[in-house]
């Protein structure tokens, strides 16, 4: 076999091997980063989870409270039932209507809870309750922690939506499926400011 042959040979795996690298190399960065925003919805799952495990416990204390504030005390369950219902599967980070009918959901529990706090503004002995306080705090805890898991859900989708619209990453994305993942929206109006008077 001539030497210019085995040169040639030499230059196309050379060419192959530089190409299998580059398309791996990328294909498992993709991978990575899908991976860190199914960790991070994962999270936002976890702490969702745990508002509806505690709200129950919140409405039976005020419950024994307020007996009469039966409709602010349906609202609650039947908005919890709502957010319950929407199976929040790693799958919904890829549909946006259904990732937005999951945040409504959510908004109207968080708006449900809301009210429920201004019924318990009525009642100084329920504010007075040591298991109500617990409640309270928690409650507040994990509304905070829902708002740290959102952000870094949106960070880790920022940086996986950046990788996979970036050439020549989108060309192995496209190749092999990958799409951009939706953002958590702000619920409508969030923009303007809350209206307080006392």
């Amino acid at each position: 076999m001539p030497k210019w042959a085995l040169v040639a040979i030499g230059v196309v795996v050379g060419i192959i091997v530089i190409a299998w690298s580059v398309v791996g190399g990328t294909y498992n960065k993709l991978v990575g980063l899908e991976e860190s925003v199914k960790e991070s919805w994962a999270q936002v799952q976890n702490v969702y989870q745990r508002r509806l495990d505690l709200i129950p416990n919140l409405v039976e204390t005020v419950r024994g409270y307020a007996a009469h504030e039966k409709e602010t005390l349906e609202g609650v369950v039947e908005a919890r039932s709502k957010a319950a219902s929407i199976q929040a599967t790693p799958e919904l980070v890829n549909n946006p209507q259904a990732m937005a009918n999951f945040e409504a959901a959510q908004e109207s529990l968080s708006s449900a809870l809301s009210r429920l706090m201004v019924v318990v503004e009525r009642y100084p002995d329920l504010k007075a309750n040591q298991n109500f306080l617990t409640l309270q705090t928690q409650l507040e805890g994990t509304e905070n922690r829902i708002a740290v898991e959102r952000m870094r859900f949106n960070e880790a989708s920022r940086q996986f939506n950046t990788a996979v619209r970036t050439f020549p990453t989108n060309l192995i994305a496209g190749l092999y499926g990958f799409s951009a993942k939706a953002y958590f929206q702000a619920a409508a109006g969030a923009e303007k400011a809350p209206v307080v008077s006392f």
